[in-house]
Order: C-alpha cells, then structure tokens, then sequence
C-alpha cells in the first residue's frame, strides 16, 4: 500500500522538496532503494552513498541536504532528526498491514471468574490468568503466556508468547514484553549461618511505567521487601537481567545482555551497551552512557560517557600486560624508595 510524500509530511511535520502527490510503497537502505522507496540519511558519512541513491524520496537534515540535493534528482524531506523521522515513518507503513488479533478470549484460555479482562482485550490460546488480576483495553496476550494472582496489565500492552508476568506485578500502557521474558521472579536473597544459605522471602513487586519494551528472555527480579520499579519509556533488550530493588529511570534504554545487580539506582535517559555490568547498591546519575563490554564497580554522580574494560589484544601480549599490572604495586614501592633515596642524596649535597 503506497503513502503520499504530502501525507506524511502533514503527519510527522518536515519541509517537502517535491511532488506530494509522489507515492511510495516502502522504507529501503540508501545502496538497495528503488523507484518505488523512500530512504534516509542519518549519518553525513554515507553523504555520497545518498546522493547517488535511487530512491525515489529521502529523509534528511537541513545539514546535509544541500550536498546531496546536488546530485540526487528525488524529492526529499527536510527534518532536524532524519532518524527519529525514518523511526515513525517506519511505525506508519508496519501499521498499514498490522494484524490486530479480534478480541475475546479463546476457549483454551484459563481465567479465574475474579480476574477483570477488559471487552477490547485479546486472550489467546492456552493463556492462564489467576485471580484479581486486571487486564486493561486493546491488551494482546498471545499463546501460552501466564499473568500471576493481582497482576495489573496496562491499556494497549502487547505480551508476546510464553511471557511469564508474576504476582501482584504491575504494567502501565502500551507495553511490549517480548517472548519468553519473565517479570517478577524472586530475588537472588540468602542469609548464611553456618555455611548454609537461608532463603529470604521476597515480597515486593515490580512495577513498570508506560511505554516500556522489555526484550526476550530478560528477566526482572521483583523487590525482596520494596518495590523493583521500570521508570516510563524504558527500553530493555534481550536477555538482561534486573536485579531484586533495582530502580531504573526514565527512558533508559540498555543493550542485550546487560546485568543489573540488586538495589542499583540508576538515573534517567542513560544508555547501556551491550553486556554491560553494574555491581549492586550503586547509584547512577541521569545522562550516564556506558560502554559495551564495561563494569561499573562504583557510583556513577557526574554526566558522560564512562568506559570500563581492558583494550582487545593479541594473547601474549595481553599476557604480558597483565603481568605488568600484578607488579605495579611492588614497581610503585621501588620507585618510592628510589625517590626517597635520590632526595636524600641531593640534601647531603
């Protein structure tokens, strides 16, 4: 189905240079665009790739346009972030032929007579919800997922296949929890006495905003005695794990494989790379972007960007390094003495 470039720019906003009557049938990459896409031009490095595409439109910004609009024959879209342009263009063409599942909940599906399934809502097949829980308007609950005793899923939230929503956890609107994900495990709590772990019961919950989209297989621990809380618009990716108490801020977003340990605060509108570490009871300030790989070992107060991980290295020279850094303490002792030494000598001058 083909969208009017004047339609979107009446949609999303953009200065249009060109035909608005232009349709265009799809989103395709700078190098594989035809007569029939729409592309876009987010990094000014690809500024030649762009000018020679044979897209029939392109989203970009003010900065860039007038170097590619002097090769490029296309009708073009002007915007200050041609990224977030294209990420809502995007949203507009997959909602053209979104399949939107009929409401109702299938004959396969368990729900407990106390539980509170909105009309709107879709339960699908082999869906089990426990007693007290509460299911908002336009939810999607796909196959085989369970929502817990008092859980609370909020309005538009879409649970993918063989998500696991635990007790008394809480949702807000227009989320996504991708498949196999779990919310509200218990905690990694023991005490010790005497060599043997004691469980501690973990009674909290957790409870996350609006507009969070929580990956495949991340799993969030709920509180041991408060809450673990997802702030609004967090963004979480595949297989991150969240500790028990953890607090996570407002439009956070982290990369697949990140863990978080329990009772870590962090702030607003940081960013995680992937298989990315926080040691537990840390606190994190807001604008924080830490990189891949890294582990963060204490708290975080100040803004930017922190790095924390030993450069890639050929093996034995990475062995040799290492070996550096085991001496380092007793290399600081010599040159202490050394110095001591060396002023003594220069007194008695």
């Amino acid at each position: 189905m083909g969208i009017r470039l004047g339609d979107l720019v009446e949609r999303f906003g953009g200065q249009l240079v060109g035909e608005a009557d232009l349709e265009v049938q799809a989103i395709a990459p700078l190098d594989s665009a035809g007569a029939s896409h729409i592309s876009f031009l987010s990094n000014s490095k690809l500024r030649a790739l762009a000018a020679q595409s044979q897209a029939a439109a392109l989203i970009l910004s003010p900065l860039d346009d007038p170097t590619v609009a002097a090769t490029y024959e296309g009708a073009r879209i002007v915007t200050t972030n041609p990224y977030a342009y294209f990420a809502r263009t995007a949203q507009y063409f997959a909602s053209l032929t979104e399949h939107v599942p009929a409401p109702g909940i299938h004959p396969s599906a368990v729900v407990d007579p106390s539980a509170t399934v909105d009309p709107t809502a879709h339960v699908g097949p082999h869906v089990t919800i426990e007693a007290g829980a509460i299911v908002g308007a336009h939810v999607v609950i796909d196959h085989g997922c369970f929502v817990g005793r008092e859980a609370a899923i909020g309005d538009g939230t879409h649970l993918f296949a063989n998500v696991t929503f635990h007790a008394r956890c809480r949702i807000g609107k227009r989320g996504i929890l991708h498949s196999g994900a779990v919310i509200g495990t218990d905690g990694f709590g023991f005490a010790v006495e005497g060599g043997v772990y004691i469980k501690i019961p973990q009674t909290g919950r957790v409870l996350i905003g609006d507009d969070v989209d929580i990956g495949a297989n991340t799993t969030i621990d709920r509180g041991a005695l408060d809450d673990t809380v997802i702030a609004d618009g967090v963004k979480l990716d595949n297989q991150i794990q969240i500790g028990h108490n953890c607090q996570i801020g407002a439009h956070t977003a982290m990369a697949g494989c990140v863990g978080v340990a329990g009772s870590a605060k962090i702030g607003s509108r940081c960013t995680f790379g992937g298989a990315a570490m926080v040691l537990g009871h840390l606190e994190i300030a807001d604008n924080v972007h830490i990189s891949s790989g890294s582990m963060v070992s204490r708290s975080v107060l100040e803004p930017g960007q922190y790095t924390g991980f030993y450069p890639l290295a050929k093996n034995a020279e990475w062995e040799r390094s290492a070996a550096i850094v085991r001496n380092l303490d007793s290399m600081r002792a010599k040159i202490r003495n050394l110095e001591k030494t060396i002023k003594t000598l220069t007194e008695e001058k």
